[in-house]
């Protein structure tokens, strides 16, 4: 009963934050209330949209719209009345939260979604001296992480996954799988058709046609109607293109050779021109469906090749019909009806014409929005677990603190398997201080290439301080004087060995960011050259692991892949996970420590789990990665 009363006693008195109102929060932020918490603050940049009501069961269709933070914080007032709950509409990197923000809170529970906001709070929750509780699910996968500065490891003591990448020549030319033909029309046809004219683009744009004038066939012409246009862009991707890879003879040596397809081969004459236009299912007032058009109802129903003409055809005439003033600047959406129609019919005539499966609307809009469908019960299992954690951190337990991942299938008749948390990582540059080395022709390389391609980019600073020895070379922020803002902005064109403070071989940078209170040094190593290939930023930071921006690589340049917007909601990892190389669970080591921790046997000797799941992009995903255990040994808390 002690231990009750004291537990009762340590909710009671908790100052609670809580970073993020979606899937988890929901259920977090009520289990934190009818867990006797009295006291919760609610950060949350996001709004409430359609496709968050089937699990985030806080908001109604007539919050759609209206902040989820706020609505969240009237939702839980209802059923508990006597308590407080402070919501912030804001994002968690503004600069009033800051490190004396986070210290009026006894414990900070993250549901964030992105990677860049968790490491900026965990750094936050380190200066602060903030105990934090992390989480994430994804499906039936969830995990739980407790990280308390000096005692565990933090957020980034622990390398993050790399997302997939392609590199364009499969893309373009040799496609083996689904998620191929969906990257292929959502990154690459999708885009020159409707997206940004001037960017990059892999797509073959020459015509067959020598007497043309016309640089690029996806132009329409002035005198060419819609239907021509549409039949002429199908030729051309689908027909043109293949039997111009075909000529390539040795590429299709040892792999089935693509079939080109041309849409007299997929619709007959009279097909082409009664498709679409069925007045019984237009409806001008709502947003424009080629499914709509044609009378398809079924979106987990598989179209045939000519369906998905029709499709293809239906949809890219819509889209100069209903919504000519947005090309030129569409990115695809998952939450863009017509756009995953588009994407769906041009990925499966792609992977029809490579022998490929094709697949329903649905599940193309799971591969095209990286979408793996989230599971309320997870999350409430997940908010149970991270309230348990949040408990032991109030009453301070260490030596009750625990990762514990939910697992999809029982392992040795467990679903949910604790682990002790290991030591802070003496490598880590952010909770360690671990200086970094960073080589980089100093010679050549400017100022601004470091701040913006490893500063910023990979350490995650937003408001970087840079020192050599004791000469302050550059400083970003919102109280500088005009006269410092103009000497910077001269330093950020030098390169680095013609500094006021001359960068060379072996000085030492003193980084810092001033809103995150984190201070790292970067030993510079001088180098001439680097491989363009596989050193494209010119420059090689050693001593950092983190997250990598999602890219297709082409001839050695590393391009951003366009993204759907925000693929943060039901969404994780494109595909099946499961059957991802590097993603697939190892519970042998976990399970070996779950049995020696049982065991009371020498913890200090215990092997950590070759299971590192880390949350990439949203409160309801996880992607799990693996790693040699061998080499990945740690001490547990003792």
């Amino acid at each position: 009963m002690a231990g009750a009363t004291s537990s009762e006693e340590a909710v009671k008195a908790a100052k609670v934050l809580m970073v993020g109102a979606g899937g988890i929060g929901c259920e977090l932020l009520k289990t934190l209330a009818l867990s006797g918490f009295s006291d919760i603050h609610i950060i949350d940049l996001d709004t409430i949209e359609v496709s968050n009501l089937n699990r985030q069961f806080l908001f109604r269709q007539s919050h759609v719209g209206q902040s989820k933070a706020k609505v969240a914080r009237d939702a839980v007032l209802k059923f508990r009345p006597n308590i407080n709950i402070t919501p912030y509409h804001a994002n968690v990197k503004d600069s009033h939260f800051n490190v004396d923000f986070f210290k009026q809170f006894n414990v900070v529970l993250n549901g964030l979604d992105n990677l860049d906001a968790r490491r900026h709070v965990n750094r936050l929750c380190l200066a602060a001296e903030v105990p934090l509780v992390e989480s994430g699910t994804t499906g039936f996968l969830g995990q739980v992480t407790v990280h308390v500065k000096g005692k565990t490891e933090c957020y980034e003591c622990q390398p993050k996954p790399v997302p997939k990448s392609y590199p364009v020549c499969t893309i373009t030319s040799t496609p083996s799988k689904f998620v191929h033909c969906i990257v292929w029309a959502k990154d690459l046809l999708f885009a020159k058709l409707f997206g940004d004219k001037n960017q990059d683009n892999d797509l073959n744009v020459h015509s067959k046609d020598d007497t043309s004038s016309k640089t690029d066939v996806f132009e329409r012409n002035v005198d060419e109607d819609l239907e021509q246009y549409a039949q002429r862009i199908y030729d051309h991707v689908f027909g043109y293109n293949i039997e111009v890879a075909l000529d390539n003879k040795e590429t299709w040596k040892n792999q089935r050779k693509p079939d080109p397809i041309y849409i007299r081969d997929a619709l007959p004459e009279g097909a082409v021109q009664q498709n679409g236009r069925s007045q019984d299912h237009m409806n001008d007032e709502q947003d424009p469906s080629a499914m709509v058009s044609l009378g398809f109802r079924n979106s987990q129903e598989i179209w045939s090749l000519a369906d998905n003409s029709r499709v293809f055809l239906e949809a890219l005439k819509l889209f100069f019909e209903k919504r000519e003033k947005e090309i030129g600047s569409l990115i695809f959406d998952k939450d863009d009806q017509l756009a995953v129609e588009f994407v769906t019919a041009a990925a499966n005539i792609r992977a029809s014409s490579f022998g490929i499966p094709l697949h329903s609307l649905f599940e193309a809009k799971g591969v095209a929005g990286n979408i793996v469908h989230a599971v309320a019960t997870t999350n409430a299992i997940i908010a149970g677990l991270i309230v348990i954690e949040a408990i032991k951190v109030l009453k301070g337990d260490y030596q009750g603190y625990r990762m514990t991942y939910c697992l999809e299938h029982p392992a040795r008749k467990m679903l949910l398997m604790p682990v002790e948390p290991f030591e802070p990582s003496k490598s880590c540059y952010v909770c360690s201080e671990t200086p970094l080395v960073l080589e980089v022709n100093s010679k050549t390389t400017k100022l601004r290439e470091v701040i913006e391609k490893v500063i910023k980019s990979k350490l995650g600073m937003n408001l970087p301080l840079i020192m050599v020895g004791a000469t302050l070379v550059f400083e970003d922020g919102e109280d500088l004087e005009e006269d410092e803002i103009a000497n910077y902005a001269l330093n950020l064109e030098k390169v680095l060995a013609e500094l006021p403070a001359p960068v060379l071989n072996g000085t030492t940078l003193t980084v810092e960011d001033l809103h995150q209170e984190l201070k790292c040094s970067i030993n510079i190593k001088h180098r001439d050259e680097f491989d363009e290939e596989k050193e494209p930023d010119g420059m090689v930071l050693a001593g950092w692991s983190g997250p990598v921006d999602k890219q297709i690589t082409s001839n050695g340049e590393n391009r951003p892949v366009p993204s759907s917007s925000n693929t943060e909601d039901v969404d994780g990892t494109a595909e099946d996970i499961s059957a991802k190389p590097g993603m697939k669970r190892k519970l042998n080591e976990i399970l070996e420590a779950k049995e020696n921790f049982d065991a009371h046997e020498n913890p200090s000797d215990v092997g950590s789990s070759s299971a590192q799941v880390v949350e990439d992009d949203d409160d309801d995903e996880l992607v799990v990665f693996d790693e040699d255990p061998r080499q990945s040994k740690k001490k547990r808390l003792q």
